[in-house]
């Protein structure tokens, strides 16, 4: 059993931008991780969202694969990665559906007919998800840089991609449904249905590591930095190893955006 690790609370509805941003400065340099509050986006909304991907997950696999994963967009079968590859495991015990940009026809998605309010949802869900551009604000803010920083340097020339993850029930045995791994992005926003299981471990390098868990909050997102945002700002926001370990046979779903700039994004590197 870890020990649960306390993590801050930022409140996005702030109306004191310097007071937010600061307080996210802190939290991004001392643990990497926080919980965010107020984010404008609908508990009721993220509760449909985990509904119609529980109806998803549970068609049966030959309709599952109608929509395969293609240009990183689609269904992602169980065992299909394995983020950390020392592990002896066949591959992590997760099944995933990514989403990306809404305009063009590179998404996939189920017939209306099997799922007639899939589609819809999962639009409203991503369109609603601004908080990640609030987010990269207030982070420019805490670097002492405009606020538009991350825009004109071409962070947001692609919309946000998403991606919805489902674990599936264990036996008796410890898997992972997604082991140890870093993002490799700017920045995650992770919300659960509940269902412990995410750990992070604050350094990385020591051994043997120790693991903490990251409890679950009520209506907050569970936010981290990437491995990008961590080499921008010269590892002074640090980004650290975190596995979803599943256990007890509990199934957890996970919704997460995961902010990246296009491959045209202009490096930069805090002093």
């Amino acid at each position: 059993m870890c020990d649960a690790l306390q993590l801050p609370i930022v409140d996005l509805s702030s109306p004191d931008r310097f007071s937010t941003a600061n307080s996210i400065r802190q939290a991004c340099i001392d643990h990497g991780f926080f919980y965010l509050v107020n984010h404008g986006v609908d508990e009721e909304l993220v509760n449909e969202v985990f509904e119609q991907s529980s109806k998803f997950f549970s068609l049966p696999i030959e309709e599952k694969m109608k929509v395969i994963i293609k240009n990183y967009n689609g269904y992602s079968p169980l065992f299909a990665g394995k983020l950390d590859t020392t592990l002896s495991t066949k591959g992590d015990s997760k099944e995933g559906f990514y989403v990306s940009q809404l305009a063009g026809d590179l998404n996939q998605w189920p017939l209306e007919e099997d799922l007639p309010s899939w589609r819809s949802t999962i639009e409203t869900y991503y369109q609603l998800l601004s908080a990640g551009t609030k987010l990269l604000s207030l982070i420019a803010l805490s670097l002492k840089l405009d606020e538009d920083f991350f825009e004109k340097v071409g962070a947001f020339n692609e919309p946000l991609a998403v991606y919805y993850i489902i674990q599936v029930d264990s036996s008796n045995e410890e898997i992972y449904g997604a082991s140890a791994h870093s993002d490799f992005g700017m920045l995650t926003l992770l919300v659960t249905n509940g269902v412990p299981g995410l750990q992070i471990c604050r350094e990385k390098s020591e051994q043997p590591q120790v693991w903490e868990d990251v409890p679950s909050k009520s209506g907050a997102f569970i936010v981290n930095i990437g491995d990008m945002m961590e080499r921008w700002t010269n590892c002074l926001f640090s980004f650290f190893v975190s596995p979803v370990l599943l256990c007890h046979a509990f199934a957890g779903q996970h919704c997460i955006e995961c902010s990246h700039p296009d491959k045209n994004a202009t490096p930069w590197h805090s002093s």
